[in-house]
């Protein structure tokens, strides 16, 4: 019996020991998991899944350029908008806004699709590069690709279907989308291009992961920088990304990345911004919002129309910004037209 009562023993405290084990695994998880910010939490700024599906019908632009608009909010982006635009042009100098893919292998890198750049006159025996030809392929969502994102990029379901901005249905096949892709999206745009620099604003190199950026933040940079965000403006929002990566090298910014909350939605709407443009992927990682993981993405693009821009290059722009004191410029780009494509890399220019 004594044996019998020593095994018994020895398996209780096993299984305590296993428990605590997991118990211990599970907590481990947990606390890598990215957390959500807890202001996002606040009754003021909460945005719940009954609030975005409120805004599906309350910002909706589906029809207001027509049945068969293509553009979005890009048609806000007038000739007399591009005129004026022209006129903020006054030293000459332009910054690119784009960040290219590299073959780093990293967290933020060669995501979706591997990255591969290679030469294609090589001799096959010896190994002798023959002439001076490449080729290179990539994600158009790469994480270091500033990109563009299509219209046809996020959906929602009406009625049991599947439906897209203007209400096309999302028709994806093996050569991508039918509508709304980067191709139908107009030939390029020049407009009033209006930097926020959030961490300027909050005195510090660059938001640390999560934090989000709200409607009395971006309304407090108008003031600081004299400036009124309007229609058919391209809107750039730093979280200083890239200065993070540069000095603490690459992290899952996709998943624990500053960006801006989902209360900012109604605000976007009512002051016309044309194309919003980010360093990170636009929307605050985690979101806050319960149940869904990108909502800015989520509203921007399928019910507003405003198409958005991930992993812009925002470090130069905001260095020639910040010697001048001056935070508006003109912005031009030309659109990629890859046929039927979800994207297009975001070949831009500010000129100040």
């Amino acid at each position: 019996m004594k044996g019998i009562t020593v095994i018994l023993h020895l398996g209780t405290l096993f299984a305590a020991f296993f428990m605590l084990g997991a118990a211990h695994a599970q907590a481990t998880r947990l606390a890598d998991r990215p957390q959500v910010h807890p202001s996002t939490q606040d009754p003021s700024v909460l945005v719940t899944l009954g609030r975005i599906e409120q805004w599906e019908s309350l910002l909706s632009n589906w029809g207001r350029w027509g049945p068969e608009d293509q553009r979005g909010t890009l048609n806000l982006i007038t000739p007399e908008k591009a005129v004026a635009a022209t006129r903020l042009v006054r030293d000459g100098v332009s910054v690119s806004l784009a960040h290219f893919v590299s073959e780093e292998e990293a967290i933020d890198s060669q995501t979706f699709a591997p990255t591969r750049h290679w030469m294609t006159r090589v001799d096959p025996n010896t190994g002798e590069v023959l002439f001076a030809l490449d080729a290179i392929s990539f994600s158009l969502h790469d994480g270091q690709l500033s990109h563009m994102d299509a219209l046809c990029h996020y959906r929602t379901e009406r009625n049991g279907e599947k439906v897209i901005f203007n209400g096309y249905p999302q028709n994806l096949d093996e050569r991508g989308c039918k509508d709304l892709a980067i191709d139908r999206m107009g030939p390029g745009y020049v407009t009033r291009g209006i930097l926020v620099d959030m961490p300027l604003l909050m005195d510090s190199p660059w938001l640390e992961p999560s934090t989000p950026i709200y409607v009395s933040d971006l309304e407090e940079w108008e003031e600081f920088a004299g400036i009124t965000i309007s229609s058919g403006d391209a809107l750039l929002v730093r979280t200083g990304r890239w200065a993070k990566r540069e000095q603490d090298g690459p992290w899952d910014y996709a998943g624990q990345g500053a960006g801006l909350h989902a209360s900012v939605l109604p605000w976007l709407k009512e002051r016309g911004v044309a194309i919003l443009v980010g360093d990170a992927v636009n929307d605050v990682q985690p979101s806050g919002v319960e149940g869904l993981r990108r909502p800015v993405h989520q509203i921007t693009q399928v019910i507003i129309g405003l198409p958005l821009v991930d992993n812009g290059y925002l470090e130069d722009v905001a260095r020639e910004a910040r010697q001048r004191q001056r935070w508006e410029f003109m912005v031009s780009w030309q659109i990629t037209k890859v046929p039927g494509g979800t994207a297009g890399p975001f070949n831009a220019l500010a000129t100040f």
